[in-house]
């Protein structure tokens, strides 16, 4: 019997020693393959590029971690303590490995108690930088000797840093910092108990406990750890009880990027991968833009609404899609929510599927299975397809996917997604600092920057710089022009004949070029160009920017025949705006790395005569004339709206109504707004840049410069006021033009030819982008 335990135990001490053999062995080969660590005594993570309005609100970030590093003295106690609360308790007592832990975790895995969890914060740092996720004996035992390794070579606060700077945390958030940005829209500075209690409960599982798409399990999880919290001692039992009634405000999807400005992010983008390169994803650098928050926001729903006000007067095109609706409710929501997965919400133009539709009432049901219904003016967009006549592909019925809104009084109305584009860009004409700017209807539909790349006609919001040129040939606000029809003949074009008209079709007879320009009379902008010639014209115009080779000199350029972009037509109308100085765009302010250092701060510039481009005066008494346009021509409706007499401008509208502008400015900021198809087509017979364009202007304006003092030009030195009227000194008594096309009979003579010939003509649309470094080079 003896010797029977003696061998037993001889066996068991041979077993023993051999383990410990084997463990040595594995260890001794292990050791020397473990990953170096010495550069987490200076973490430095992967750092998003992010992008910033002058403000400091967040608008663009790209990467692909989402993370703000956060310095562990710099992270709120609250934070550190609900962390530790739930994930290691124990993390400042133990050496890394907590072994009870484990040999709980090894009794759950044959199923013999119930796991607690085995893996301490070190331990999932040195899993989470270094190893694979994958469960083998071999991953765990290298796992266990890095976590060692880790405590060993760094302090505890270093580890724990790591810890919450570098973990997964949903919503693309990689750490507590970034975290607390995207689900509650704060600093992790500023969080409270019962915040820090939610976000602590991600580690475990980022999907199934995002507080954006779990919104309850997220909450017991929370309320799970504030009872940790004060079951450690971290709280009292009053702050556990405010935690738990605490009312949360989790930022949603939408809510993601306060303010809209994904095309000046893309631009931005697009300007440091130049100069950085790939490096600039991962190497945290801050990158922050001239745009006002306040006015991006402003001309971002101004464009929207002007576009969404012209779709409702569009032929209704038909819904996007249509399903068939199970009968069983539970397989109807799920088809339901699985369209509209396919066709998500813009903005506030919602996704529905419809249940039911007639003539006096449609209803549809949204994703949260919320049903709305929609009567009266609000089926006046669909009105073709609720008729029994209406072809398949436009009918409205069951398991149609449409768009519903809410319209200006409120109520729910249907519509559809615009096919029309637009843009809008304002700046600073003091120094060329942009300060909002918007690409399209749609970023995420459309990346096309219709701002920097479109290249448009201009229509009669070109016509100023053909009245500027004109100023310096003897023309002056009171010389009269005969409104009256052109014919030129031939022999006079040498090619076909041409009769240009009228947009209205009217015809005035003898009147000044101010109320010419007023009231965009294309007459009077012919005859002007015919007398100073469309050559002395196309050289002038270079002054503002504009390039000669993409305005021929040829008589339609008094029409606006040329091409243009919108950022273009904002820096020509500036030199109006700022008396007479040619100013670059500019958008990028200061660049800096989220450690602080600041690479680059861009100083605003200073006028100069080194940028003159035209004569003060000449300035002066343009901004009279555009002064006039917004007071009593085609733009009226805008001193009239805005209530103020600093406002100036120019209305555009393209042959065949293809493209719609309004160009203009107040001394402190010059907008121009765009609209037209990206493939040139008829707006329609009535739409205008009055009626499509200045509205959205003005709603901009009505927001960017409340509370901006009325601000005037003062009257440089070689202008004088006579009989009502602005002179250059050397015209007043009449020594310049006082009149034109007076008494004409028979056909006008060209001073050039009318048009390009054959196969040249100006660029279409699209054509020869530039390059956006070189638009915004100071």
């Amino acid at each position: 019997m003896l010797r029977g335990l003696l061998a037993i135990g001889a066996s068991a001490v041979a077993a023993v020693v051999a383990a410990v053999v084997l463990v040595a062995i594995a260890l001794a080969t292990a050791f020397p393959n473990l990953p170096d660590i010495s550069d987490l005594s200076i973490y430095h993570p992967k750092l998003p590029l992010r992008i910033f309005s002058s403000e400091g609100d967040l608008i663009g970030e790209f990467g692909e971690e989402r993370r703000s590093f956060t310095p562990i003295k710099e992270m709120p106690q609250s934070m550190i303590d609900a962390i530790l609360a739930v994930e290691d308790a124990r993390f400042f007592q133990h050496g890394g490995v907590d072994y009870v832990g484990m040999v709980r975790a090894g009794l759950a895995n044959i199923g013999k108690a119930k796991s607690q969890g085995a893996s301490t914060i070190t331990m999932q740092v040195a899993r989470n930088v270094y190893l694979s996720s994958e469960k083998t004996l071999t991953r765990k035992l290298y796992e266990i000797l890095l976590t060692l390794k880790l405590e060993h070579s760094l302090t505890k606060d270093q580890i724990l840093e790591i810890y919450m700077n570098q973990i997964y945390l949903g919503n693309k958030s990689y750490g507590f910092s970034a975290a607390a940005e995207n689900y509650f829209g704060k600093s992790i500075k500023n969080i409270s108990i019962a915040e820090a209690a939610m976000l602590a409960g991600l580690p475990k599982a980022p999907s199934k406990y995002n507080p954006i798409v779990n919104p309850e399990r997220a909450r017991i999880r929370q309320q799970y750890i504030i009872d940790r919290m004060l079951e450690n001692g971290f709280i009292t039992s009053e702050q556990a009880t405010a935690a738990k009634k605490e009312e949360l405000h989790i930022r949603t999807s939408a809510q993601s990027s306060p303010v809209h400005a994904e095309y000046v992010a893309e631009m931005v983008r697009q300007m440091i991968i130049d100069q950085y390169g790939a490096e600039a994803y991962t190497r945290g650098l801050d990158v922050y833009t001239t745009i006002s928050a306040q006015d991006q926001n402003a001309a971002y729903k101004a464009l929207r609404k002007g576009i969404m006000d012209y779709e409702r007067r569009q032929v209704y095109r038909g819904p996007e899609k249509f399903i068939d609706l199970p009968n069983n409710p539970n397989d109807r929501q799920d088809a339901i929510d699985d369209v509209l997965d396919e066709h998500p919400d813009n903005g506030e133009i919602l996704s529905a599927v419809v249940l039911e539709a007639s003539s006096k009432l449609v209803k549809v049901v949204r994703q949260n299975a919320e049903t709305i219904e929609v009567t009266g003016d609000g089926l006046k967009p669909v009105t073709s397809g609720l008729s029994d006549k209406a072809p398949a592909n436009i009918k409205l019925r069951p398991g149609a996917v449409v768009r519903i809104q809410k319209n200006p009084k409120g109520s729910w109305e249907l519509t559809q997604l615009p096919e029309v584009e637009g843009a809008f860009v304002a700046m600073d004409p003091r120094n060329g600092a942009i300060k909002a700017l918007v690409g399209g209807f749609d970023f995420a539909k459309n990346k096309f920057n219709h701002v920097t790349q479109a290249w448009r006609q201009p229509g009669s919001s070109f016509k100023p710089f053909i009245y500027s040129a004109a100023l310096e040939k003897g023309f002056a606000p009171a010389t009269i022009v005969n409104d009256a029809p052109i014919h030129f003949d031939s022999g006079t074009t040498g090619g076909d004949s041409w009769d240009p008209k009228n947009y209205d079709g009217t015809y005035d007879g003898p009147i000044t070029i101010r109320r010419g320009l007023a009231k965009s009379k294309n007459m009077i902008s012919i005859r002007v160009l015919n007398a100073i010639t469309p050559q002395y014209a196309q050289e002038w115009i270079g002054r503002f920017g504009f390039d000669p080779v993409k305005h021929p000199p040829y008589l339609t350029m008094a029409l606006g025949a040329g091409s243009v972009t919108p950022m273009q037509l904002a820096s020509a109308y500036s030199v109006f705006a700022n008396g007479g100085y040619r100013i670059n765009p500019w958008l990028i302010s200061k660049i800096t790395e989220q450690r602080g250092r600041t690479l680059l701060s861009t100083t605003p510039p200073d006028l100069d005569e080194s940028m003159r481009a035209i004569d003060a005066r000449n300035a002066f008494v343009m901004s009279s004339l555009l002064q006039e346009v917004a007071r009593s021509g085609t733009a009226a409706r805008a001193q009239a709206t805005l209530k103020r007499p600093d406002i100036y401008g120019k209305t555009g509208t393209t042959n065949d109504s293809m493209d719609a502008w309004f160009a203009g400015f107040q001394p402190q900021l010059t907008a121009v707004t765009w609209i037209g198809y990206d493939t040139p087509r008829k707006l329609g017979d009535r739409e205008t840049g009055g009626g499509l364009s200045l509205p959205v202007w003005i709603s901009f304006m009505e927001t960017a410069i409340k509370g901006i003092p009325v601000s005037e030009p003062p009257v440089p030195e070689g202008v004088v006021h006579v009989n009502g009227d602005w002179f250059y000194d050397e015209y007043a008594q009449g020594q310049g033009v006082t009149s034109l096309g007076l008494g004409d009979g028979g056909a006008e003579k060209a001073s050039a030819p009318l048009s390009p010939p054959a196969g040249t003509g100006t660029p279409a649309a699209g054509e020869e982008k530039k390059q956006i470094l070189d638009l915004f080079k100071n």
